[in-house]
Formats: C-alpha cells, structure tokens, sequence
C-alpha cells in the first residue's frame, strides 16, 4: 500500500493512549507523518512518543482530556507551537459504558455525551482552521472521526452509546457540506467488534467482557486496532481530491 503521501504532514490524534489511537498514531508516524498524541494519561503517551523517536519518527505527547474545554486549548496551544498547524485530526478518543437505561446510570451518561460527542467538537473546534487553512495552500486536509456501528446496530443496554456515535455518525456527513467545498476531507469510520481496551471498562458483568461482550468476540471473532489503523492511513493517503467519506468495517462472521 503506497502511503508516501503521509510524509511530512501534520497529525493531531486523540485517544492516543491506547487502542485505535495509538495504533493509528504508531502507524502515522511510521510512514512520516508528525504526530501529537493526545489522550489523559500522560504516562502512556510518553512511552509511545518514546517508541516512535526510537523508530525513528516524531511525535509529542501532549495530554488534554477532551472534556475539558481549558485542557483542549491548552493541548492545541502546545501543538501548535511545537509543530505547527494540523492537517490530519483523528478524533479516536472515546467511551463505552453500556448499562440498561432503566438503571438511570447519568454518571455514564455525561461521561459518553461529553467524550464521544462534545469532546470531538472541541477537537474540531481547537483545528478546523489549521485544516482549512492547509487546504487553501493547495495541501491535502483530513478530520478522521472513529464512530462505531452502534451508530445503526441495535444492542440492549448500549442505548446512550450508541446515541453518541450516531451522532457522531451525523456529524460528520454534515461537516463535509461545510467543509467539502473548501477541500477538506471528512471520514467517518464505523468499526465493529474491535479488540480494544473498552471491553475492560464496562462495569456490568452481563454485558462485559464475562457475559455478552465476550460471547459475541467468542462467536464472531474481532477486528484489531491495527486493522483500524490500517484504514485511517489508506484513506488520509489518497489523491486530496478524493474523499472515503464512509466506512463500515466489520469482522467478517458479524452481521
């Protein structure tokens, strides 16, 4: 796969602790890309700056919680300062906290609301300019949002999630009008079951990683974030006139 585009750009990933972000981050870097890892936990994103460094790429670690609108600017701030304006923006960060709605969890509620939909926002917020700028110049611009297919599948318990990434979903099909038409890509990327470290989080033993969690990954099988990875660098190295606006990635057993 010819990724040699990706050489000297810019990139911006969230939730580049762990999982999917730290994939595509690793990957990013790997074929020349600068890259600003952003996620909570500062520790992590130190070791993973320090692999790349050693691999040869670069990267800073920059730790903003998406939640936090002083936090992201400061975050943004500091990438600019140290890399200059963003062309490539990976909104990878989020949560999943799957609870029967009845259980009136609003804790998990807020938690979900502001990762996966306002704390995107604040990342698109903190570099729409930087994007729009590069594309003015004639450089090829791309916001990556990583939604989910609970975005359209149906699972009990997952309702306030999957509400997110719907509108996560949304979101990015109505940015591109904005944003189309000033040469700015906009990719909405749908995987399914993806080996990350979410499974771990949820706290109700029927539907985690010891109940219907785990029976689907035991039953269908799962994607790995690299295999996520691997297709946010596909579609941020194509020709900038061409935009993979939606992407449904599933393991191949799940319906």
């Amino acid at each position: 796969m010819n990724h040699t585009s990706l050489a000297g750009r810019t990139a911006v990933v969230t939730g580049a602790a762990s999982g999917m972000g730290a994939a595509t981050a690793r990957l990013l870097a790997a074929h020349g890309a600068r890259v600003a890892l952003l996620a909570r936990r500062e520790d992590r994103l130190k070791e993973l700056a320090a692999e790349i460094e050693r691999d040869g790429g670069r990267a800073i670690a920059v730790a903003v919680d998406v939640t936090d609108q002083a936090s992201v600017d400061a975050g943004a701030a500091r990438v600019h300062a140290e890399l200059g304006a963003a062309d490539l923006v990976v909104n990878a960060a989020g949560v999943m906290l799957p609870n029967p709605i009845d259980d009136g969890r609003a804790d998990e509620w807020t938690r979900m609301i502001d990762t996966n939909v306002t704390g995107a926002l604040r990342i698109i917020r903190a570099f729409t300019a930087d994007l729009v700028a590069a594309a003015a110049r004639g450089a090829t611009a791309d916001l990556v949002n990583i939604s989910s297919i609970g975005a359209h599948a149906l699972f009990p318990g997952y309702a306030v999630y999957a509400a997110t990434k719907a509108a996560l979903t949304h979101l990015s099909a109505s940015l591109r009008t904005e944003l189309g038409p000033r040469d700015v890509r906009v990719t909405n990327i749908e995987p399914g079951l993806t080996d990350t470290e979410l499974a771990s989080h949820v706290d109700n033993p029927a539907l985690g990683e010891e109940g219907q969690l785990g029976e689907m990954f035991d039953a269908l099988g799962s994607l790995s974030a690299g295999e996520i990875a691997d297709l946010v660098a596909y579609v941020t190295s194509r020709p900038r006139h061409v935009n993979l606006r939606q992407i449904v990635v599933l393991p191949t057993r799940q319906a």
